[in-house]
C-alpha cells in the first residue's frame, strides 16, 4: 500500500469547468502526471503517458505546471523545458539549452500571449535566477524582465495586466528569513517599467502576493512574529496563528479568492491547521473534518480546491463548499483498504525541553487490531526528527508512521524549535543552534514518554531525512540515549555540505550554524563525522545516488568513519533516486531493510518477507 498503491497529489488548479493536479506515481518510476477532471466528473491525464511533470528550480521545484485559458504548460523533468500539451502532442516552447537540463523554469503565469516564469540557469558557476517572459507560443527565445537579485519566486499579473507583483531575496537570506515585494508596470509585451519596492526586508519575510479580483495586492508577512495577511500593507484579520509556510517550493497558495471576493485560507495553529473565511475584517471557520490542510489552494466561486486530509483520511484533492462545507473528493492518496482499527491517532505533546522552553510532537502509539504486545512489556520507540529543518510535521494519515505503529513500534514525530507554524520566535529558536535544540528537542520528547511508562526506555530509536538526518546523526554523536539510527541522505560534514550543496541552500548554513570562515571551530564541533568516536550504537545510512542537495559523499565519509571504529553499520546506495526517494521499489526496500536493521538491534524478527540484512563493522 505505502509503495506501489500509493500516489502523491498536489497543486490543483481551476481552469473554467476544469479542475487539475499534479500526482507522482511511485508505481511509474516516480514520475509526476498531470491529471484533468472535467465538470461531468470525468477524470483522465492530461499528458501523454511517459510524461514527468517535474521542475527542478532550486531542486526542490515545486508546481510543475500551469493550467490557465485552455493552455496546459509544463516542465518536463528530462531537459527541463516548459512544453505546451493543449491540443495535440507536447511541443516545447523554451529552447533547448546549451547542456543538458542547464535552462529551468518554474512559477508560469500567463500574461496575454506571453508566459511570465522565474528562469535558473546553470552552466557554470553559480546558477543565475532571473524573471523572464516569452510568447506562448514558443515563436522567440525568452526574454529577461528582471535580474541583479539572488533568488525571485511568485511572479503575480494584476487582474488589468497593468502591473506585476514578484518576491526576491539575496544571500546569505532564506526566503522564511527575508524577502522583498516588488511591484512594476507591466507592458503587453512582457517587458517592465517602475520597479518599486512594497514590503519585506532582512528581517521580515514576505510570502504569496495575490491580486484580488479588484486590482488590490495582498501578501503574506511575518512581520507581528506571525504569518498574517495583508491588503496593500493593512493587516487583514491578524492572528497568533499562521497562514504562511516556509517557501521551499515554488507555486504554493495558502489563501485564495472567492468569486465574490471573500478570501478563504489555510490557517496553522498549534501545528494544525483549518480553513477559515475572510470577509471584511470578519473570520469565520469553514465546515471541514480534515485537520491537514496543506498549502495548495484553489477557488471556484463558492467551493475551495485543496490538499487535505486527517489522521484516518489519505490526503487528497478535496473542494469544499465554504458555506454549506458540503465535500467533494476528487481523488485521495491511497484507497483505505484496512479496518479503521490499523490506524494510530495521534496524540499532540508538549515536553519540556533545555533553556526552559518546550518542545512540540505527535505521538502514535502501536495499534493493530489482531495483535498486541507481550504482557508487561512497554513498546519499542521510533523518534522521527522531519526535514527542513524549516518545516514541520503534520498529523495527516501517514502510512509511513502506520508502518511502525502496526509492527508494534511506539512513534512520536517532532516539531523541534525551528519548526514552522508556531510562530517566527519558535522558528528562529534554531538560529545558531542547529544540532543542538533540535537534538534537544528530540531527546527530550522521546524521555517524556519514557519517563511516563509509555515506551520502552532501552529500546529507542531515532530516524530521519536530510535535515532530519543531520539531527539523527548528531543524537548519536554527541548523546547516548537511542539504541540505534537511521539516516536517509543525511548531512554528516557541515563543511563539506556548505561546500558542495546547491545554490538555493549554499548560505544557509550562515544563519543555523555561522557564516564561515569565522565560524569553522563551530562547524567542526558539530559535524557528526568529527565525531564518529563518540557513535557507540549501529547505524543504518540510506542515499540516492543523483542527490544534489545532499550529495553521496555526505553518507559515504560517515560509512568510512564507522568501519574504520567498527561501529555496526550498513549502507544502502539507490541509483535514479534523487533526493528523496520516489520509486515503488526503493520505498519498498528502504523501510524493509529499516525494519530488519531495527530487528537485530532491538532484539525481535519481524514478520513477512523482509530483505535480509548484514551488518558491517
Amino acid at each position: 500500500m505505502l509503495a506501489a498503491e500509493t500516489i502523491a497529489v498536489s497543486a490543483p488548479q481551476v481552469d473554467g469547468p476544469d479542475l487539475y493536479w499534479a500526482e507522482r506515481r511511485p508505481a511509474e518510476r516516480g514520475r509526476t502526471a498531470i491529471v484533468r477532471r472535467r465538470s461531468d466528473g470525468t477524470v483522465e491525464d492530461a499528458v501523454p503517458e511517459g510524461f514527468n511533470a517535474r521542475t527542478r528550480v532550486h531542486e526542490y521545484g515545486g508546481v510543475p505546471y500551469l493550467a490557465a485559458r485552455g493552455i496546459l504548460l509544463a516542465s518536463e523533468f528530462a531537459d527541463q523545458r516548459v512544453y505546451r500539451l493543449d491540443g495535440g502532442a507536447p511541443r516545447a516552447i523554451t529552447p533547448e539549452p546549451a547542456g543538458a537540463a542547464e535552462d529551468r523554469y518554474a512559477d508560469l503565469v500567463l500574461h496575454g500571449s506571453y508566459v511570465i516564469a522565474v528562469r535558473e540557469r546553470h552552466g557554470g558557476g553559480e546558477p543565475v535566477n532571473e524573471l523572464v517572459s516569452f510568447p506562448v507560443d514558443g515563436s522567440a527565445a525568452p526574454r529577461v524582465i528582471a535580474s541583479g537579485h539572488d533568488f525571485y519566486a511568485s511572479p503575480r499579473c494584476s487582474p488589468d495586466g497593468a502591473s506585476l507583483a514578484w518576491l526576491t531575496w539575496d544571500h546569505p537570506r532564506m526566503p522564511w528569513e527575508g524577502t522583498e515585494l516588488w511591484v512594476a508596470d507591466l507592458a503587453t509585451d512582457g517587458t517592465l517599467r517602475r520597479p518599486r519596492l512594497v514590503a519585506g526586508g532582512p528581517r521580515e519575510s514576505v510570502f504569496q502576493p495575490e491580486w484580488s479580483p479588484a486590482g488590490e495586492l495582498h501578501w503574506v508577512s511575518d512581520a507581528t512574529g506571525w504569518w498574517n495577511l495583508y491588503r496593500d500593507g493593512t493587516p487583514v484579520a491578524p492572528m497568533e496563528a499562521e497562514i504562511g509556510v516556509p517557501q521551499w517550493m515554488f507555486g504554493m497558495r495558502s489563501y485564495a479568492f472567492l468569486g465574490d471576493g471573500r478570501i478563504v485560507a489555510a490557517v496553522t495553529e498549534d501545528g494544525r491547521q483549518r480553513l477559515v473565511v475572510i470577509d471584511g475584517g470578519a473570520l469565520r471557520q469553514v465546515t471541514c473534518s480534515h485537520d491537514t490542510v496543506l498549502p495548495f489552494l484553489a477557488s471556484s466561486n463558492r467551493r475551495v480546491w485543496t490538499v487535505a486530509g486527517d489522521a484516518a483520511t489519505p490526503l487528497g484533492i478535496v473542494g469544499l463548499d465554504v458555506d454549506t462545507g458540503e465535500a467533494t473528493v476528487a481523488r485521495r492518496n491511497f484507497a483505505v483498504a484496512l479496518d479503521d482499527g490499523y490506524f494510530s491517532r495521534p496524540a499532540t505533546i508538549q515536553a519540556p525541553t533545555t533553556g526552559g522552553a518546550v518542545t512540540h510532537a505527535f505521538y502514535y502509539a502501536p495499534q493493530h487490531p489482531e495483535y498486541v504486545g507481550p504482557d508487561g512489556e512497554r513498546p519499542p520507540l521510533l523518534v522521527i526528527s522531519h526535514g527542513g529543518p524549516t518545516a514541520a510535521t503534520h498529523t495527516d494519515l501517514s502510512l509511513q508512521i502506520q508502518f511502525w505503529t502496526t509492527r508494534g513500534f511506539g512513534v512520536v514525530d517532532v516539531n523541534y524549535r525551528g519548526s514552522a507554524g508556531y510562530g517566527r520566535a519558535y522558528r528562529e529558536a534554531l538560529e545558531g543552534a542547529w544540532g543542538i535544540v533540535d537534538t534537544d528537542d528530540c531527546i527530550a520528547a522521546a524521555r517524556h514518554l519514557a519517563d511516563r511508562g509509555m515506551v520502552d526506555g532501552g529500546r529507542m530509536a531515532i530516524r530521519g531525512g536530510s535535515a532530519g538526518g543531520y539531527t539523527t546523526l548528531c543524537a548519536l554523536a554527541f548523546h547516548d540515549v537511542f539504541a540505534a539510527g537511521a539516516s536517509y541522505y543525511g548531512v554528516a560534514d557541515l563543511a563539506s555540505l556548505a561546500e558542495h550543496t546547491h545554490k538555493f541552500e549554499s548560505r544557509y548554513l550562515d544563519s543555523l550554524v555561522g557564516p564561515l570562515p569565522d565560524a569553522a571551530d563551530v562547524y567542526a564541533a558539530r559535524s557528526p563525522l568529527l565525531h564518529a568516536d563518540g557513535i557507540s550504537c549501529p547505524v543504518l545510512l540510506l542515499q540516492g545516488a543523483d542527490d544534489e542537495v545532499v550529495p553521496p559523499a555526505q553518507a559515504e565519509v560517515m560509512v568510512a568513519a564507522l568501519a574504520a571504529r567498527g561501529v555496526p553499520h550498513a549502507y544502502l546506495l539507490f541509483e535514479g533516486e534523487s533526493h528523496g526517494f520516489r520509486r515503488a521499489e526503493n520505498v519498498v526496500a528502504a523501510l524493509g531493510t529499516e525494519l530488519a536493521f531495527y530487528g537485530q538491534v532491538l532484539g525481535f524478527t519481524p514478520e513477512g518477507d523482509v530483505p535480509e540484512l548484514v551488518l558491517d563493522a
